[in-house]
């Protein structure tokens, strides 16, 4: 089986080399670059698995970076970010990314992060909970007003045109279209979207649900205030 081949973005020496050596212990190959527009070129060069983006890096910083590969690719993108409360944490989600670690981060919590966010690239498919109605799709497809949802071809259409979306996106979307009406919590979404098994920042949730609202309609899915996010039927 072919490794696992992540580009790692990171400019203080210390933390790049540590961190690649300790990828590599557990079976992945690592591009680690010290700055944005070489982490761009390794990118485009090489196109990795995932890519690991520290936010502050010089030349093209890590929000920025992020952005531009999601312009060019789904690939998964994971932010490293000092502070968690920081504001760059939202910047790098809303710019695409698909979860962060907040460093200091221990070497074991952040490959589990990688296999986590690997694991759900790799199968994205909806989540059904039991006791709730199984939605009854036709071909495969569940139509909500101009919304359709292929979960079959993994494919999303709005009014006829084509929705592109990302496949953490297209996670969330079919954990709300298996269920649609049902009020889902953002801890919910967060274990069966994102894979955690423990408590997680709900930020990653609500920037996701805004920016599937982008794509989808806005009005799409609803928020129940106190208790989490909704799809209309």
């Amino acid at each position: 089986m072919a490794e696992t081949h992540v580009l790692f973005v990171e400019d203080d020496d210390v933390i790049r080399e540590a961190t690649q050596l300790a990828l590599e212990r557990d079976g992945f190959a690592v591009t680690a670059m010290p700055d944005g527009l070489s982490g761009l070129e390794a990118f485009r060069a090489d196109r990795p698995d995932i890519a690991l983006l520290d936010v502050m890096v010089p030349g093209l910083d890590g929000v920025s970076l992020c952005r531009r590969i999601r312009d060019e690719s789904t690939v998964p993108v994971i932010m490293l970010s000092a502070r968690a409360d920081s504001i760059d944490v939202v910047l790098g989600l809303e710019a695409g990314a698909d979860d962060y670690v907040t460093k200091p981060f221990d070497g074991a919590v952040l490959v589990a992060r990688i296999r986590a966010v690997l694991r759900r690239f790799g199968h994205a498919t909806g989540g059904q909970t039991m006791g709730e109605p199984e939605p009854q799709p036709v071909g495969g497809v569940l139509v909500f007003g101009d919304l359709e949802v292929d979960t079959e071809g993994m494919a999303v259409h709005r009014a006829g045109e084509q929705v592109a979306l990302t496949p953490t996106e297209m996670r969330l979307l079919l954990e709300f279209s298996a269920a649609p009406g049902t009020v889902l919590s953002r801890d919910k979404l967060l274990e069966r979207v994102w894979d955690y098994g423990w408590g997680g920042d709900t930020r990653v949730v609500d920037v996701h649900v805004q920016r599937l609202r982008t794509k989808i309609g806005q009005d799409r899915i609803e928020t129940v205030r106190g208790f989490g996010y909704k799809l209309r039927p």
